[in-house]
């Protein structure tokens, strides 16, 4: 349903037609949705993480997404790479499939980036109207990662919805079926969603606390989002 898409399949099959014309031991690995700390900031997982840490700092009011009801297989990109390298030492040249098997909505990884920084939200209202609102503050979590918190407070709206960032074409749902790598090279994943989650907010709260600094010496910070 996308350029990008229509791409693969012709990265796909031409791989299939030399692998059997040639006998060349070459492979394809379709791969669902890996992320990890330096996936671009224009793609949703790193565009979340990157607002929830700006928010818990200070440094920006609200994150704005497109449709919140998406759902995607998100995997470590630790756990791909470590697939990848599985294919190349498999007796024969086949595809598979590297995905968790799992499907996430773009809603929920947003709560757990937020929960990573001590934020509960609630969500309310549907579609364009859906806003995500701050009902609970950890303070204890907020002291742990040595934030601030003081700008925040409950019932404030951090989370909202904008038709531009809806796909014309858009998938609502993708979910992979990992079971021939998992049963004919023993692959198995070492990270759950919500380590991967952690791990990208780990790292980006460290970045944007450096936005912080800059910001407070007197330096305008932009972004792609600004």
């Amino acid at each position: 349903r996308s350029p990008y898409a229509v791409a693969k399949m012709y990265a796909y099959w031409i791989t299939v037609n030399y692998r059997e014309a040639y006998g060349m031991f070459a492979c394809n690995g379709i791969l669902f949705n890996h992320e990890s700390p330096v996936r671009g900031e224009t793609f949703v997982t790193r565009k979340i993480t990157r607002a929830a840490s700006k928010i818990a700092l200070g440094l920006q009011a609200k994150l704005y997404l497109g449709n919140l009801d998406a759902k995607r297989d998100w995997g470590h990109a630790k756990d791909y790479v470590r697939m990848m390298w599985m294919i190349l030492q498999a007796d024969e040249p086949e595809d598979w499939v590297i995905a968790t098997g799992k499907t996430t909505a773009v809603r929920d990884f947003v709560r757990m980036a937020f929960a990573y920084v001590g934020i509960e939200l609630e969500f309310k209202g549907k579609g364009i109207d859906e806003v995500g609102y701050i009902k609970s503050i950890d303070q204890a979590r907020m002291q742990t990662l040595s934030l601030d918190g003081k700008h925040l407070t409950a019932g404030t709206p951090v989370v909202a919805v904008d038709k531009r960032y809806f796909r014309p074409t858009e998938v609502d749902m993708l979910l992979g079926n990992p079971a021939k790598a998992e049963q004919k090279l023993g692959w198995k994943r070492e990270y759950r969603l919500e380590e991967l989650v952690n791990d990208m907010m780990a790292s980006d709260l460290k970045l944007m606390q450096k936005d912080l600094y800059l910001k407070e010496g007197g330096y305008k910070i932009m972004s792609y989002f600004e």
